[in-house]
């Protein structure tokens, strides 16, 4: 059954209040506290058929009600307004993110961003190499026989790599060896490298050809083959405030569940998109998260998408507050990973 506009504005103030007050809400005080323009009688048969439906619940023997998960999906699902940013957040956000140096910083500067504005524990997955282009290769020479690989992707992250030459190499085949790399994979896509390197080897003239060989084999180490995905993490001690103990008895199995960082990149790492993910308590797929909600989206410069970012706690959490603060941090890393 659908529910109508006026048990629907009966649902909202529940979760409003709820939120808010972290106490059971009767009718009495949705009457007072809210313009519903009805009786508290009409507003108690409203709150009866939410119940029936299943969107919210006695806790216990209280007059109050309490949102369900199913409640908490509707309510964000009919969200017709996302709270916006004050220009007071909005320029503390721009000046927090703007000071960072390089791409460790910016993703740090993030998640302790996330995790002050939101007040839940915020997670922001660092570029993906996978998603990533290649913006620059440096060849560093360490003796004779040794060069250091440094590999630059459009998002700012660098891998560094050892390559051993098979036979010591002159300071003038070094150069040869960075201007070809640069002039094959520069503004490649990593995921497409494979053939130019290996294309490389066999343009190349037979007395570069050896050294070549080793490098292409780190090169697609490096490329390809190692994308171990990282993520940063804050804010964890919001846990104890937010609510999380009155359903779980316990914080441990979240604690766990968080320092699995296969369990992290489920959270939030799986965007191929920059809409918006809320999942609900028992939408969530990792069992230790079921009394908790996971906000999050994508993040990249312009259309591209190179990352995930999000929060995690309470079902009982400010939606639209949380929604608008995810939203616009994301929207800011992308301008700034555009401007590198």
């Amino acid at each position: 059954m659908g529910l109508d506009d006026r048990k629907l504005a009966v649902l909202r103030a529940i979760v409003e209040d709820y939120v808010a007050t972290q106490e059971p809400v009767g009718s009495r005080a949705l009457v007072e506290r809210h313009q519903l323009g009805v009786s508290p009688a009409t507003v108690r048969n409203d709150m009866a058929v939410l119940e029936e439906e299943g969107y919210i619940r006695q806790p216990h023997t209280s007059a109050g009600r309490v949102p369900t998960d199913r409640g908490y999906r509707l309510f964000v699902d009919r969200l017709s307004r996302v709270k916006p940013l004050s220009p007071a957040e909005r320029r503390a956000i721009e000046r927090f993110l703007l000071g960072a140096v390089d791409l460790d910083d910016v993703v740090h500067r993030t998640v302790r961003l996330l995790a002050q504005l939101t007040r839940q524990v915020a997670v922001v997955q660092y570029p993906s190499l996978a998603r990533s282009s290649v913006r620059h290769l440096e060849l560093v020479p360490i003796s004779t026989t040794r060069l250091m690989l440094v590999m630059i992707a459009d998002t700012g992250r660098v891998e560094q790599r050892l390559v051993e030459m098979p036979a010591p190499i002159p300071a003038d085949d070094v150069t040869d060896l960075r201007r070809l790399v640069n002039e094959k994979l520069v503004d490649t896509r990593l995921s497409e490298t494979p053939p130019l390197v290996q294309a490389l080897v066999d343009e190349v003239g037979p007395d570069l050809r050896p050294a070549m060989a080793t490098l292409a084999s780190v090169l697609l180490e490096t490329l390809v083959e190692r994308h171990e995905e990282r993520i940063a993490l804050a804010g964890t001690a919001n846990l104890t405030r937010g609510g999380l103990l009155d359903f779980q008895g316990s914080l441990r199995p979240i604690l766990e569940a968080l320092e699995e960082e296969v369990v992290l990149l489920k959270l939030i790492g799986e965007v191929e998109e920059s809409t918006m993910r809320v999942r609900i308590g028992d939408e969530n797929e990792i069992d230790n998260l079921r009394a908790a909600s996971v906000v999050s989206t994508g993040y990249g410069p312009g259309s591209m998408i190179v990352g995930g970012l999000g929060v995690l706690g309470p079902t009982r959490m400010d939606y639209p507050s949380t929604i608008a603060t995810v939203r616009a941090v994301a929207r800011y890393v992308g301008d700034l990973l555009a401007q590198n």
